[in-house]
């Protein structure tokens, strides 16, 4: 009786160490998406081979189950959803390995609508009234910026409140018309 040559072996054992890594890959990806460079450092974080991620990574890639396109996508509409603004997805975007090129065209292309989500996160969490002091105004306008909403996106936030098509709600402070409550 013959010994199988080491080099089927080998490979034999290439290709179930491939299909070890494909399994843990397809079960990280059945319960979210994930961008490429996420998966690889969860996969090699179990103790996976570099290689086998690498050429597994790959192999998933051609049957379209890992797209860090369609990652970034349901990414910015998901976390968009739930109120954060496009500063704070850009960031976490960035920690996922994401290039910026393909986050800005992905915000930029998205038909979310960023001061009507900040209008919408501020009337959540304060209520439809504008802030009477600047105190409150500062306190709402840093609630937005830590939700990731730009300074332009704040400042149109604060001016318009629900059926308020004329902004204002946050008079400017330099006007004639100050609020007499209001520190100087």
């Amino acid at each position: 009786m013959r010994k199988p040559s080491t080099q089927s072996q080998s490979s034999q054992a290439a290709a179930d160490t491939d299909k070890k890594v494909e399994i843990a890959a397809v079960r990280l990806l059945a319960r979210r998406e994930h961008g490429t460079r996420e998966l690889k450092r969860k996969l090699s974080a179990k103790g996976h081979e570099e290689d086998a991620v690498d050429r597994v990574l790959e192999k998933l890639g051609a049957k379209k189950l890992v797209s860090d396109e369609r990652f970034v996508s349901t990414f910015v509409h998901h976390h968009a959803r739930r109120g954060q603004g496009p500063v704070r997805i850009r960031a976490e975007l960035r920690q996922h390995g994401i290039a910026d090129p393909q986050i800005e065209q992905e915000i930029a292309n998205s038909a979310v609508d960023w001061v009507g989500a900040a209008s919408a996160v501020r009337r959540r969490k304060f209520g439809a009234q504008c802030p009477a002091s600047r105190a409150e105004r500062a306190k709402q306008a840093r609630f937005l910026q830590y939700r990731g909403f730009t300074a332009d996106q704040i400042c149109a936030a604060l001016q318009t409140q629900e059926g308020d098509n004329e902004g204002q709600c946050g008079a400017d402070p330099n006007s004639e018309a100050v609020d007499q409550d209001w520190p100087d």
